[in-house]
């Protein structure tokens, strides 16, 4: 058996008790440990996702007990890109973390980094949906301690709000599961494939309550409208560096929507296939106004990109809600894309606030690499907006062109292109306020009659605080030219998902050695 698939979950859950209780008071060796086991994570990623690349199905059966009677863990193209998207992402802010000294301003960062990352790559990894609430509960924990991290009123407010929303879809997960459990008797995904297929349509009432109760859990985590509230004030007050790292977290409840249903109750389960279309759509364009006026409306930075965050997961559940390998393709695009652009966003954010007093957008004087500060933002405006020539294009064409179906175009072509214009006007207001108007207001000259030190400007930023906000514009030009090649793997990807009876029969086979 493959032993390299549970290590994304093993790594970091050794990791993280190690840096809280050995390493505890001694920020450089939790740094140096912390660093390298992100490192080693995203190589462990690397050889996942090329052990993929031929589109083998991968299981591992924790104590060698099969399904649907064990727990296994499910290695495919779609699963391996999201671990190795989630490692990657997880480096570049913990670089950044470390540079602006984040990491340092509250008690366990780097151990509850690693938990989070335990849960991330255990939630896209496992093949059972009780395990997917075990690692959506390690996620929920782990991110109210990041959420926290440094404290603060308002920071402590918006922590509160975000665990009550998400333990609310806690309990319906659990309700959920026992619904689910009750009505086909297996909570394994490729058991549950099958026990619902078998199910006449008059007689699946049950299911379909199970699969509409997964679908608004589902939604909580991927801020889908109507419950996507928790988000903005969440992703707005906590630390930049978790806020970019938080990009990765609504992904898990697009992944679980794109899993589940698909795979469980999708395209040719004629009890529950329609379940889930039927609301993701309108959702989904309620989800991308919602982001679009939140983008043109926000009178701080942080709310803004946090609303730009939102609007880009309406944007990729449009894609996901046509239910169409085509679709699918596009989604996985925007996916990846939206990852980085949102990260990318923060981490610049958090140069800039941190050398203003505070993230209100109002004229003050213009900061110490200004122009730097500038370009890096706008950079990252055109990404999330989808202008040219940056990924976001190229991500949103191949959405627009995806659903095509009569019944969808017209909705999904207008929220979606209204949204991008609303998107562009409201970063340009913002930039225009933080990085043009800036410049032509002087600092405060002290009166040199009164002993008062003149007060000191906040330092230029070095090139390891620079750096990671680089690095995530690196990656969507790099999507952008080898847009070909990635979206020739992402079509092979939307076919494997699809490929039902290939999934199935890969987890429920016989326990061999691999």
């Amino acid at each position: 058996m493959m032993h390299w698939l549970i290590v994304p979950v093993v790594l970091p859950a050794m990791l993280a008790p190690i840096l809280a209780f050995v390493m505890r008071h001694d920020i450089t060796l939790a740094r140096t440990f912390s660093v390298a086991g992100t490192a080693a994570l995203v190589a462990v990623a690397l050889g996942l996702a090329a052990m993929a690349a031929d589109g083998t199905t991968h299981v591992y059966r924790l104590g060698d007990w099969p399904a649907p009677f064990g727990i296994v863990l499910v290695l495919d193209r779609l699963s391996a890109l999201m671990v190795l998207l989630t490692a990657t992402l997880a480096l570049i802010v913990l670089i950044h973390a470390i540079a602006t000294g984040w990491d340092d301003r509250g008690r366990h960062f780097h151990a509850l980094f690693q938990f989070q990352l335990m849960g991330i790559c255990g939630a896209f990894l496992t093949g059972d949906i009780f395990n997917l609430f075990v690692f959506f509960e390690v996620l929920l924990i782990a991110s109210y301690g990041l959420m926290i991290h440094s404290g603060g009123r308002e920071r402590m407010r918006a922590g509160l709000q975000y665990v009550v929303m998400n333990l609310a879809g806690s309990t319906l997960f659990l309700f959920a599961l026992g619904t689910l459990y009750a009505s086909t008797g297996t909570l394994n995904i490729a058991d549950l494939a099958l026990r619902a297929a078998e199910i006449p349509p008059e007689e699946a009432a049950l299911v379909r309550v199970a699969a509409m109760l997964l679908m608004i859990v589902f939604a909580v985590k991927a801020a889908l409208f109507p419950v996507q509230f928790w988000l903005p004030a969440t992703y707005a007050n906590a630390p930049a560096p978790v806020a970019a790292l938080f990009a990765i977290m609504t992904k898990v409840g697009a992944y679980a929507i794109i899993r589940v249903h698909t795979t469980a109750f999708g395209p040719g389960i004629e009890g529950t296939e329609s379940v889930a279309a039927a609301w993701l759509f309108p959702a989904a364009i309620v989800t991308i106004a919602v982001g679009a006026f939140g983008v043109l409306g926000a009178r701080r930075l942080m709310p803004l990109i946090a609303f730009s965050a939102v609007g880009s997961m309406g944007t990729l559940l449009v894609a996901v809600a046509a239910f169409t390998p085509e679709a699918l393709t596009a989604a996985l695009y925007y996916t990846v894309h939206s990852t980085f652009a949102a990260a990318c966003l923060f981490l610049i954010a958090d140069l800039v606030v941190t050398r203003r007093s505070g993230d209100r957008l109002g004229a003050a004087p213009a900061t110490v690499q200004n122009g730097l500060f500038a370009a890096l933002f706008f950079a990252g405006a055109i990404a999330m907006a989808g202008m040219p020539p940056l990924s976001g294009f190229l991500g949103k064409l191949l959405v627009l062109d995806a659903v095509r179906a009569p019944a969808q175009m017209p909705w999904a072509w207008t929220a979606i292109l209204v949204g991008s214009l609303l998107t562009i006007v409201g970063f340009a207001r913002a930039g225009s306020i933080l990085f043009w108007k800036s410049t032509s207001i002087p600092h405060p000259i002290p009166d040199m009659h009164e002993h008062v030190p003149p007060k000191a400007l906040p330092p230029a930023a070095r090139a390891a605080e620079v750096a990671p906000a680089m690095l995530s514009l690196a990656a969507l030009a790099a999507l952008a030219v080898f847009a070909g090649p990635a979206a020739s793997y992402l079509e092979a990807t939307s076919a494997q998902v699809f490929d039902r009876a290939g999934y199935v029969s890969a987890v429920l086979g016989p326990a061999t050695e691999e």
